[in-house]
């Protein structure tokens, strides 16, 4: 679970330039390796089939060492076959030897967060492993089964992305000879950590000599060790491996013989980018253990461009422009027409386009030849789908691209990202390829769009991303009508209108945690019920040991998808707090904010970020999103105003007392949010001066006024709240423990 690889850039070149030189060194020998006595007599490297280049460099770390006969360590080596997360066609098969969910207790259990104490609520919700942790925790499972059926008494495993140190053979010797003494006194050793991570804070540790500690938890990676034949088969009797497999090793180490040594002699390279997929990422995000930013998972960009797809209604074209944005394509999708200026650059074959993939356009179905010709690089994907014919227009089409570079994509496809990432030679996500209803073609009136007298907004800086579209004078968005259906499926709508006389604890769930960005921690006790006025959220300078000071935040217990949102609420005017009314979701985070900053009440700052997928998708790109400022024209925490948010397929509405005051639409200047989300109200101290001024503790304790919310939407779901096990209490009270030790 490396959440800290270093930058690929100018360390990469470095770091090859120093192997390239140390090649130069005589070899070295180690006499642990061997097949005389205790020594180590066999080596696995877990590498993937069409990682080739990952393999030729651990042959040739191995061929630097020789064992106690004066062989390479080569000789000693077996290449192993890892899983590979690709294979998995959607959701990975079950398997006894995995549970797939774990919690963010069990993480918090081996890296304490100092930042962050989360409820119970937190404590126990489940986090659903990725494919690619998935498939790294199968190979070795896997490859302890290999060691359990095997006469070798001790065998070390390699992740094929490793280096051996310098003086790696003297190094493993002095601690092979230190924990061989330890072995004659309390027998066989487990496992030997050569390679790991230490938790942020230090591991928890017994020192046992000066190159050997025993750890309690708190050790990151798997990616070079050393098992005895007894621990392999310890571990195989412990399954099912519950979460990431260098997370759940760490719950197992009261019931194993456990050592490391003090430094680690192998490390992860520095050339390789990692090709794992973290799942805790949202949820530490979500409480503040990291930021956003660094939470970001999207690291690729797309190389094949323009992308045009063509095919008959019916054939997939939502879920395969979905899967396209996954992949960091700009893509527009499913509409009648393309806005005239894009086109016009389209077909002018003009650089500075807003799109790098078109998905079911209909105005282009007549430009076939002319788009072929203007980019002859051009991919073509055709979708298609069992007992949907062909229509004349789309026989045309195929006619026009005889020879083209073209894919076809069947709905039917088991392995749908390979066929698309092959044909744009890309590597997919480890999110499972999208399955969305189709859209059709909505309808795109042409004109510029009406004029509402809106205020002026300013916009301060926005995320780089593959799904926010940069300020352009002549771009507008994409401005559509909404099908009749658009908004069905498996939804209630829902309306009613909650003054606060009471909380209805059904409906509303206190929050009691925090996150990176603010200062204080959210506490139930600061949202208080005022009869007749509605509720106060209260920010309190109150030293708490993770935060100097205590805040409020309520949110829906259900989830939303599409409708009108509405707070009538009065703004803190205390400088550094925000008062914030929003809907949010995670896996993909995606959000639509209103903001009031504290130094700024005459202010209000709307916002969106939009990250692409279904649910479960990792994708959380950016921590400015797209916002923008709009002048009030008077002071919001003077008195209550109404602040509403009106959210549909097509288009946002902000409005202030009924007034139109912002609008976005389609890519104006980002998709429009697709999955529920949860609304929330808060109020809260920020670390970010540039967002709400420095905080004034002379003015706190300062209150928002909540005094009613108006819903009218689809509610999706309702969020469960369930008792920690006795297991889960166990870790909570360590976790605690741990922090106030920090």
């Amino acid at each position: 679970m490396n959440l800290a690889r270093p930058s690929l850039k100018v360390v990469s070149y470095v770091f090859q330039f120093w192997l390239a030189l140390r090649r130069l060194l005589p070899k070295q020998t180690c006499q642990t390796f061997g097949m005389q006595g205790a020594q180590i007599e066999k080596i696995y490297v877990i590498n993937l089939d069409r990682e080739t280049i990952r393999w030729s460099n651990m042959q040739q770390e191995l061929r630097r060492l020789l064992d106690s006969s004066g062989n390479h360590l080569l000789n000693l080596t077996d290449r192993y076959v890892a899983v590979d997360a690709k294979a998995f066609l959607g959701v990975p098969p079950e398997n006894a030897d995995i549970d797939p969910f774990y919690t963010l207790g069990d993480q918090l259990f081996v890296e304490p967060q100092p930042l962050v104490v989360p409820t119970k609520f937190e404590l126990n919700t489940p986090i659903r492993m990725s494919r690619a942790e998935i498939a790294v925790a199968r190979s070795h499972i896997n490859v302890w089964r290999q060691i359990a059926a095997s006469n070798h008494a001790y065998v070390m495993i390699l992740e094929d992305d490793v280096w051996f140190h310098n003086g790696f053979a003297k190094h493993l010797d002095q601690v092979w000879e230190e924990v061989m003494g330890e072995c004659d006194k309390s027998g066989t050793f487990d496992v030997l950590y050569l390679s790991y991570l230490e938790a942020k804070h230090g591991a928890p540790k017994v020192s046992i000599s000066n190159t050997v500690f025993s750890p309690l938890r708190g050790l990151w990676h798997l990616s070079g060790y050393i098992v005895s034949r007894e621990g392999a088969e310890k571990l195989l009797q412990m399954l099912p491996c519950r979460g990431p497999i260098d997370l759940w090793i760490n719950h197992m180490f009261e019931a194993l013989n456990v050592s490391a040594a003090k430094q680690p002699i192998v490390s992860q390279r520095r050339d390789v980018k990692s090709s794992n997929s973290y799942s805790i990422l949202p949820t530490l995000t979500t409480i503040g253990a990291i930021n956003s930013e660094a939470a970001s998972l999207f690291n690729i960009r797309p190389i094949e461009h323009p992308v045009f797809t063509f095919g008959p209604e019916g054939s997939g074209h939502s879920s395969l422009a979905m899967a396209l944005c996954m992949l960091g394509y700009k893509c527009c999708s499913d509409l009648e027409g393309l806005p005239a200026p894009e086109l016009e650059r389209l077909l002018d074959g003009r650089e500075g386009r807003v799109f790098d993939a078109y998905v079911n356009i209909g105005s282009l179905g007549s430009n076939v030849r002319k788009l072929r010709s203007l980019y002859p690089k051009a991919k073509f994907i055709f979708t298609a789908a069992k007992g949907i014919a062909s229509d004349d227009i789309f026989e045309s089409i195929t006619d026009e691209l005889n020879g083209a570079h073209i894919a076809v994509l069947h709905t039917e496809e088991p392995n749908k990202w390979q066929v698309i990432c092959e044909h744009l030679r890309c590597a997919p996500p480890t999110s499972s390829f999208p399955e969305l209803e189709d859209l059709g073609q909505r309808p795109t009136p042409q004109g510029e769009m009406g004029k509402d007298q809106l205020p002026i907004s300013k916009k301060p800086k926005w995320d780089k991303s593959p799904w926010v579209v940069e300020s352009r004078k002549w771009w507008q968005g994409i401005r559509s009508a909404m099908k009749e259906d658009e908004m069905a499926g498996d939804v209630k709508l829902v309306s009613f209108t909650d003054c606060y006389e009471t909380l209805d604890t059904k409906r509303w769930l206190l929050r009691n945690d925090t996150f990176t960005d603010n200062l204080a921690l959210f506490r139930p006790s600061n949202f208080m019920i005022k009869p007749g006025v509605g509720a106060e959220l209260f920010v309190r300078s109150e030293p708490l040991g993770v935060r100097e000071y205590s805040a409020a935040s309520i949110c829906s217990r259900d989830q939303y998808l599409f409708g009108t949102f509405e707070a009538t609420l009065q703004a803190s005017n205390v400088p550094g707090v925000v008062t914030g009314f929003f809907l949010h979701r995670n896996s993909p985070r995606q959000e639509i904010d209103i903001e009031i900053a504290g130094n700024r009440p005459d202010r209000l700052m709307v916002n969106v970020f939009y990250n692409p997928g279904g649910e479960g998708a990792n994708f959380d790109y950016g921590y400015r999103g797209a916002p923008s400022y709009i002048d009030l024209g008077f002071d919001a925490s003077k008195a209550s105003h109404r602040f509403t948010i009106e959210w549909t397929p097509c288009e946002i509405l902000w409005k202030v007392d009924g007034h139109l005051v912002h609008r976005r639409v389609m890519w104006d200047p980002t998709p429009i949010p697709h999955l529920p989300m949860t609304l929330h109200v808060n109020s809260w101290p920020t670390r970010s001066t540039q967002l709400a001024g420095r905080i004034n503790k002379r003015r706190l304790p300062g209150a928002a006024i909540l005094e009613s919310i108006v819903i009218k939407a689809n509610s999706v779901t309702s969020t469960p709240v369930s008792n920690a096990d006795d297991m889960l209490q166990t870790k909570a009270k360590i976790l605690h423990d741990g922090l106030a030790t920090l």
